[in-house]
């Protein structure tokens, strides 16, 4: 053990802003990051010429064969920066899973080096056309030869894999997840830019909506969209004199699997004992314990992400989480509940990788959550599978 960040709170998020979310669009998703780069420039109270960091990931997530084209249908960190005509000190992307938490601990990173002094954090997405695991493969190779033809192609028949092992071994229930997807929602619903704005899912819509991968339907999954995320962030010192709030960054962990398996495939312990280790950096780090958390942002592109994010950090106890949502613990309505989708997360305002957990916990820590502003102090967000990826927790008080 090795005790607090080195850096911890002397990096802030000082600025943002969110495209609008769609389904597809007719423009060239590099406009799109444009667009969107600006606009949270300015709202930092900045110029581009002042941003020389820039750090990303320019992987889109998709199981068919949909070429990868920067400026159309990613957009690298190299791409953003030469079309904003900055002059950068530091441009690097993010390779691997757990795309936005490795992007922030670069930039992170960098800031608190000195190697640079505004950074640009950025995740943008694409929506393909046509069906999104869309595959010519006629042929499979290497570990895929052992899954593929079983139908074992891409991420949902892992997660429901694990989902299924959760719920023989614990006793969940369908019931039980709707509430997780039903309040993703409802706070989906309540955003202006989220693809579901305005559209809320009844419990019984949930369950009537027919098995893909058992026990898992087309809800448990986040839609593919066309939507860009942008921060801006600066060491305290800098962001003191900016307008607006600063959100400092206590500390963060990232995992790795530590199994070696086939692609894609995981088991529950696999996930729980990454996860249980990852926690205990990230408390060790940040200096904080799950019971001072007042905002936890756990991500959701799958429904069973959030049961083994709220077992695994410690928001309860191992088996427990579908008992915890079925007693109201995870509605945002409900003063003191632990609302860990109020930012609606992937489910409620589509895939954005993580994007919605981090804008939740900056948007309610400085102060700019509007009506749906919570008292908070602390906030936590996570990004993909523990076992793959990571997680930060941040403060808006940093004495």
């Amino acid at each position: 053990m090795s005790g607090l960040f080195l850096a911890r709170n002397q990096v802030a998020v000082v600025g943002y802003a969110h495209s609008q979310v769609v389904r597809r669009s007719t423009e060239p998703l590099g406009l799109t990051a444009l667009r969107t780069a600006r606009a949270a420039i300015a709202d930092a109270g900045l110029v581009p010429s002042q941003i020389d960091g820039f750090a990303s990931s320019s992987l889109m997530p998709t199981s068919g064969d949909h070429a990868a084209q920067d400026g159309i249908s990613v957009v690298s960190s190299d791409w953003l920066a030469q079309h904003l005509g900055t002059e950068p000190k530091y441009v690097v992307g993010f390779q691997g899973i757990g795309q936005l938490t490795g992007s922030l601990t670069l930039a992170v990173n960098a800031l608190a080096s000195g190697a640079a002094d505004y950074v640009l954090l950025h995740r943008a997405l694409y929506s393909p056309p046509g069906k999104y695991n869309d595959s010519s493969l006629t042929q499979a190779r290497g570990g895929q030869q052992w899954s593929a033809p079983q139908g074992f192609f891409g991420a949902l028949p892992g997660i429901a894999l694990v989902y299924n092992e959760y719920c023989q071994r614990y006793g969940a229930t369908r019931e039980a997840m709707a509430h997780v997807v039903v309040e993703a929602r409802k706070n989906g619903a309540r955003l202006p830019w989220g693809y579901w704005y305005d559209k809320p899912l009844s419990f019984d819509d949930y369950m009537a909506e027919p098995l893909i991968n058992d026990p898992m339907s087309r809800l448990d999954c986040d839609i593919p969209v066309h939507g860009v995320g942008v921060f801006i962030l600066t060491r305290a010192d800098r962001a003191k004199d900016m307008p607006n709030k600063p959100v400092f960054i206590s500390g963060y962990a990232n995992a790795y699997p530590s199994h070696n398996r086939i692609s894609l495939h995981w088991t529950l312990d696999d996930m729980m004992e990454a996860g249980r280790a990852q926690a205990a950096r990230l408390w060790e780090k940040s200096g904080f314990t799950p019971d001072q958390i007042d905002l936890p942002q756990v991500y959701d592109a799958f429904s069973p992400y959030v049961y083994i994010w709220l077992e695994s950090l410690g928001f309860c106890p191992e088996g427990e989480a579908h008992r915890f949502v079925m007693d109201g613990n995870i509605d945002s309505d409900r003063p003191g509940s632990l609302a860990v989708v109020s930012g609606g997360g992937a489910l409620g305002n589509g895939r954005l990788h993580g994007v919605p957990q981090l804008l939740e916990c900056y948007l309610q820590l400085s102060g700019r959550a509007e009506a749906r502003q919570r008292d908070a102090t602390t906030a936590l967000f996570s990004y993909s599978a523990p076992n793959f990826g990571g997680a930060f927790v941040l403060t808006n008080d940093a004495s």
